[in-house]
């Protein structure tokens, strides 16, 4: 069995990214990393090459930053580092995003289990969102992804798709997924707050014209999503220690004026009864 890894990456310093660690942290799974490096203001590649790792194979790219239709510069960015993959698995993780190493043995294990049966098209994760410092993770199922794929087969027909976030058959249709036990560890929420919002003000532009990231910069905060923060308890990737040990910012969570657990789950089960109700009986003008 062959295992690709791939990912992109662009800026990562400049936006605060664990890119470095994302990388480290799939490594051992993979036979091959395939890395599409962007134009970057930044010592982004020269990091990556600073790994002196032989798995990692180089793309350097020109992203088309004037393509704003939902993002899909970032899935055809993805899908040139997958193109490179020759794997029966291809693993993508994302600049973001970091495996904890308790999970490498039931990965391997799912690769391996579902290698030979073809009609598995691939591996879906659990999430954990965290959220403005490493303490704190998200934990409200209807706003932020609860799962995604990130081990796809190696297949021409199997693409990446819209903003980067899903794989799907060329023709749009869904591809046969089984969930593993296993969680991505998510830190895009997790930077200094100037950072927090000169990465957000650039994303915007990865979506929207000119004019409309000025309205929503205008009306955005670097940090709003609140009322579902949990205090994290467990243990973060060894890769990511050193990061974690220099961080030096402070972040409220608010957790004093959170809703009491029961209600706060309560309100979020009835959230898509709430809404039609609104629907229905919104103000009609």
């Amino acid at each position: 069995m062959k295992v690709s890894g791939f990912s992109i990456v662009r800026n990562g310093i400049k936006y605060f990214y664990p890119f470095i660690e994302a990388i480290n942290s799939i490594l051992p799974l993979c036979d091959e990393f395939i890395l599409n490096v962007g134009d970057s203001e930044d010592g982004t590649l020269d990091a990556v090459l600073s790994l002196k790792n032989e798995k990692i194979k180089i793309i350097e790219s020109h992203w088309d930053l004037n393509l704003r239709e939902g993002g899909k510069v970032l899935s055809i960015e993805t899908n040139k580092a997958l193109a490179k993959c020759s794997g029966d698995w291809c693993f993508y993780i994302q600049a973001d995003e970091v495996l904890h190493e308790k999970y490498i043995p039931v990965i391997e294990e799912g690769m391996k289990q579902f290698l030979n049966k073809p009609d598995i098209e691939g591996l879906k994760f659990k999430y954990k969102h965290f959220y403005g410092s490493y303490d704190y993770y998200q934990d409200n199922y209807r706003l932020w992804y609860p799962a995604e794929t990130r081990i796809i087969r190696k297949n021409q027909n199997i693409v990446s798709w819209g903003d980067a976030m899903n794989f799907k058959h060329k023709d749009g249709s869904l591809l046969k997924i089984i969930p593993v036990d296993a969680e991505i560890y998510h830190y895009g929420w997790v930077k200094p707050p100037d950072t927090m919002a000169l990465k957000r003000i650039d994303f915007h532009k990865l979506y929207h014209t000119d004019k409309e990231t000025e309205v929503l910069v205008e009306n955005s905060v670097n940090y709003n999503h609140f009322g579902h923060l949990k205090r994290f308890s467990g243990s973060h990737p060894k890769v990511m220690q050193e990061r974690i040990r220099q961080a030096n910012w402070n972040f409220d969570a608010k957790l004093d004026s959170q809703l009491p657990d029961r209600l706060r789950k309560f309100y979020l089960f009835m959230e898509p009864l709430t809404k039609r109700i609104q629907k229905l009986f919104g103000n009609k003008d």
